[in-house]
């Protein structure tokens, strides 16, 4: 029996509705409606025009609503870490601040002052970015919307409580607060309370596959889909989606969720926590089927999507793959930085920031937007190999074969010199891989497909457009560059 079921994937930059055809010999995706996903500042905060955003799923819904009527489920997956704050009744307390703004720079060094990091990690086992939830709420601790809030959800359980009016936490999405227990799955009251966090606040946590509610009668006539359609606690976390539909066989496979952010790692039984994984800043999230996805957040291709659009934003506006192109013919390595740099992780003159950093390295500077975007894939092709060279040695855990899924499959050159970098065949795609992940997990709930994680990924490997890269350059030559970034 083939099902319809519909996943909503939002992106930090764009976000789509995919209405998923789903079976035991079938999964194909058609795309309903795309609409970007702007950031909006307003005076000195970088806001979610969360809005729009749910303007946007729901025009994809009345469109796949003119295609399927009734689907067999709904289900909603998005970036981490940041939230919405509801009062009493039920509405939202203002747009959910951006997790790149500028509230939490210095909250993480001082939260660590009454919390080791050694302890949190042992408690959460989450890497340690600034902008964990724990270290918004510690910077938001005075602002009034916080202390009206009666609940937070964050950014997809939130669309999902405007679909159904039942709020839950979904368990991958949490994991990446840094107030989820690693051990018990639950949330870490007492870590909150020692930090002036309410636990009260947060909503009982669920599984992916699990009811989220249906859809509101209201709702659906105004989608014009009818009420009661089920809405599915998918990997509402977009990594954790994407990782059920990476078409691996076996347990020896890495992994690069690959679009504004790169997720380097490993699929895992369970967490590593030793003093050694904190100090290399692995995380430790919830995976589907009780998996840990043990990674790295490398800071992907942020970089060149920022520069692309400094060049437009000054009147020189570059066409992407003539670009990638023109890099692929420039000499290899000439000049790399380090993408996980601090300075590298707010909007603003990416180009300008790119050229100091080699400049104060002792690097030819990128004169020309295809030298940029060379230098940007090279390094990022390093950070993967130092990544996953690091998950391995602290994981134990041998890996033999690359996957790279999400919208960096698309970037040829990428793939290519992700294999040369790290020594790897390197398996490309699916693109879509977080929407097919998210309707795997649902069209299982619904009964169209069933099995685990072994028995997913068999159909996404039987269905999907797959592209191998062997590597075939210098390997020394990146064992240099490697050192050289090492010694900047």
């Amino acid at each position: 029996m083939t099902e319809s079921v519909v996943a909503v994937d939002l992106g930090a930059s764009s976000g789509r509705v995919m209405l998923a055809e789903v079976g035991p010999d079938r999964l194909a995706l058609t795309r309903t409606h795309r609409f970007d996903n702007r950031p909006v500042r307003v005076r000195d905060t970088l806001h979610w025009d969360i809005l729009s955003l749910y303007q946007g799923i729901s025009d994809g819904l009345r469109a796949a609503a003119h295609l399927v009527p009734r689907p067999a489920s709904i289900g909603i997956d998005s970036w981490a870490v940041d939230y919405g704050l509801l009062d009493a009744t039920g509405a939202l307390l203002g747009n959910p601040v951006h997790y790149r703004d500028a509230r939490t720079d210095g909250v993480a060094e001082r939260t660590l002052e009454t919390v080791a990091a050694e302890e949190l990690y042992r408690a959460t086992g989450v890497q340690l970015l600034p902008f964990n939830t724990i270290f918004q709420l510690i910077a938001a601790r005075s602002d009034v919307a916080l202390a009206q809030a009666k609940q937070l959800l964050l950014v997809p359980d939130l669309l999902s409580y405007w679909l159904t009016g039942v709020a839950g936490a979904e368990a991958t999405n949490a994991s990446t607060t840094a107030l989820l227990d690693v051990n018990t799955g639950q949330w870490a009251t007492d870590l909150m309370r020692r930090t002036g966090i309410r636990p009260e606040l947060f909503a009982p946590i669920r599984q992916p596959g699990a009811p989220a509610g249906e859809l509101l009668a209201s709702v659906g006539d105004q989608l014009g889909m009818a009420g009661g359609v089920p809405v599915t606690a998918v990997g509402s976390h977009d990594t954790a989606s994407a990782v059920v539909a990476v078409p691996a066989a076996g347990e020896h496979f890495g992994y690069i969720s690959c679009g504004t952010w790169s997720l380097v790692g490993l699929e895992l039984p369970g967490p590593v926590l030793h003093e050694d994984s904190r100090a290399a800043n692995f995380t430790n999230e919830r995976g589907v089927d009780g998996t840990i996805r043990y990674l790295r957040n490398v800071m992907g291709l942020w970089l060149l999507q920022e520069s692309v659009r400094t060049w437009a934003e000054a009147g020189q506006p570059v066409d992407l793959p003539d670009l990638l192109a023109q890099a692929a013919k420039l000499p290899p390595l000439r000049s790399i930085v380090d993408p996980d740099l601090p300075v590298f992780l707010p909007p603003g003159d990416m180009p300008a920031r790119i050229a100091r950093e080699c400049a104060r390295t002792g690097q030819p500077v990128p004169g020309s937007p295809a030298e940029l975007a060379r230098c940007v894939l090279d390094s990022l092709a390093l950070a993967y190999r130092r990544t996953l060279a690091q998950a391995q040695e602290l994981a134990g855990r041998e890996v033999r074969v690359l996957h790279l899924v999400g919208g960096g499959v698309r970037n040829e050159l990428l793939c290519r010199l992700t294999a040369d970098a790290c020594g790897l065949p390197v398996v490309a795609g699916p693109v879509e891989a977080t929407a097919l992940g998210n309707a795997l997990v649902q069209a299982r709930a619904v009964g169209a497909v069933h099995g685990g994680l072994t028995e997913l990924r068999e159909l996404v490997r039987a269905t999907q457009g797959l592209r191998t890269y062997t590597p075939a350059g210098d390997a020394s030559a990146w064992r240099r560059a490697a050192d050289r970034l090492v010694a900047a």
